[in-house]
């Protein structure tokens, strides 16, 4: 299909039926990103690539609302698989299009000024765009992202052990996402929801992924909102709408952390998170790389030289 012919019928479809057909709407959709991918334009007239690109928005986002149901809702987006590893994050309601607009923001900028090194830490922001629901003409946000398979949060890990995890596995977990914040703290961004269902664990390889940052801020900006239902879990300055900072995660990291192992928590490891949550921003750590070494001296002081210990979801 040549592009021009693509551009046609994405522009003239009323219906799901007059884009993707009836008989083989897979081989259809194939072929009309095929043709309206950019590496198809070359030196293309710049009109010919944008309505390629308006076009080419519209067939992903109608394939979305074409799925019959979300594979995970979010606090502000239901999250689609869009196959090739790709995933769409589409705002549930047209008010939270600036929460959506929020977390594109932050993770272009993590990407630009993070170290390459950590980006796996984070999702990867494929294109963020506004999208119309062909049934309601509702226009909603929509961020494209793509991160590793076979992640589970840390509300799965506190059911897989309710009577708390071992320290020494939440030692990995609680490192590697020191290493997360202090990726986004350097790159200029407070993530601002550091709740246990915004980290995500990877256990074969020990991997973390930091998710959502729809509500996230420059340090000394606000935080925008609280996620309904977890308001006791902020540090107080979120809900006082003053200025947040790198220790705000860090005080909600070490939250987490300590709810995770519950009364299994050495009172070492106890003694430091509570050092990371301070009443007041100003009395908290706020450099994640410097407090990771901190971390490092007292595990090593409760366990000896770092070893790689096996983990599984099912005790």
């Amino acid at each position: 299909m040549r592009t021009e012919e693509a551009i046609r019928l994405v522009t003239a479809a009323r219906t799901d039926a007059d884009l993707f057909g009836t008989q083989e709407p897979a081989r259809r959709y194939r072929e009309l990103v095929g043709a309206l991918h950019p590496d198809r334009l070359g030196a293309a007239d710049p009109g010919v690539r944008a309505a390629a690109a308006a076009a080419d928005a519209l067939v992903t986002v109608t394939t979305r609302w074409r799925t019959p149901a979300p594979m995970y809702a979010g606090d502000v987006a239901d999250l689609h698989d869009h196959g090739d590893g790709r995933l769409l994050k589409v705002a549930r309601h047209p008010g939270d299009n600036d929460l959506m607009a929020r977390e594109a923001r932050a993770l272009r900028r993590i990407a630009e000024h993070g170290d390459a090194r950590h980006l796996a830490y984070v999702p990867r922001l494929v294109d963020s765009y506004p999208a119309r629901d062909p049934s309601t003409g509702v226009q909603r946000q929509v961020n494209e992202l793509v991160t590793v398979p076979g992640l589970h949060s840390l509300d799965d890990v506190r059911r897989a052990y309710p009577d708390g995890l071992d320290p020494r596995d939440a030692a990995w977990m609680w490192r590697r996402l020191l290493v997360a914040l202090g990726l986004a703290h350097r790159a200029g961004v407070v993530h601002g929801a550091v709740l246990p269902r915004h980290v995500l664990i990877e256990p074969d390889a020990h991997g973390v992924v930091l998710v959502d940052w729809c509500f996230s801020a420059e340090p000394g900006g606000l935080v925008p909102a609280l996620v309904p239902g977890h308001e006791d879990w902020y540090p107080p300055e979120v809900a006082a709408k003053r200025q947040c900072g790198p220790g705000t995660d860090i005080a909600m990291a070490a939250r987490c952390m300590t709810w995770l192992m519950g009364d299994r928590a050495p009172r070492e490891l106890r003694a430091f998170a509570d050092g990371c949550r301070g009443t007041a921003l100003a009395t908290r750590p706020d450099d994640a790389w410097r407090l990771l070494r901190e971390l490092d001296e007292v595990l090593h002081r409760l366990y000896g030289p770092r070893t790689f210990r096996p983990f599984t979801l099912n005790p």
